[in-house]
């Protein structure tokens, strides 16, 4: 009889231990090891421009069949990501090409839950906006830049992965400083292909 009641004690101690504040932990992501900023200059053969890009990179031409001379593709293989390139020559359409990368960049305002604008003018000539896009957007950030009379270029960074805005955001926030540095060292060429 004791041991009846012992046993009926134990279990009435352990279910009366139990509680339901159970808080489920967060979805954790792998700590990612970032390289050393080292840039090299890269000077694109007859392109009328040259910047740095950090030695983690690689940089390819587009070779698509619709891409133009001059567009280029800056590969982060650690990081699963691409820069994309397009240059334009400046023939009295610098309204249409900025109205162009804002279009662009403003379609992701569908995933986006923020889109913050950075401008610039460096002491090289160069001018133009950086676009930083939060959340679930499929690019993390676009920009274009020009001297305003001849040159224009357009980049966005894509991941090719499903875009998330929590397990992306640390490497396109250290890959949007890699873009800064390009656009601050970016200068335009006298006698390129495109003077």
């Amino acid at each position: 009889m004791k041991l009846g009641y012992l046993l009926f004690v134990f279990i009435g101690v352990c279910l009366a231990s139990c509680t339901s504040d159970y808080v489920p932990k967060p979805r954790g992501y792998f700590r990612i090891e970032f390289p050393d900023k080292n840039y090299s200059e890269f000077r694109p053969g007859t392109c009328p421009f040259t910047f740095e890009i950090p030695a983690y990179s690689v940089v390819l031409p587009d070779t698509d069949r619709l891409s133009e001379p001059c567009w280029w593709y800056v590969q982060y293989p650690r990081f699963n990501g691409t820069l994309y390139l397009s240059y334009k020559p400046v023939d009295g359409n610098l309204g249409q090409y900025i109205e162009d990368t804002y279009e662009l960049v403003y379609k992701h305002t569908i995933k986006a839950s923020e889109i913050n604008e950075k401008r610039f003018a460096t002491a090289g000539g160069v001018f133009g906006v950086l676009y930083i896009i939060g959340g679930n957007a499929a690019s993390d950030a676009q920009f274009f830049v020009t001297d305003s009379t001849r040159h224009f270029i357009r980049g966005a960074l894509y991941f090719n992965a499903l875009p998330n805005s929590d397990s992306i955001a640390p490497v396109a926030r250290f890959l949007r400083d890699d873009i800064e540095h390009m656009i601050e060292t970016l200068r335009w060429k006298q006698g390129a292909l495109h003077e």
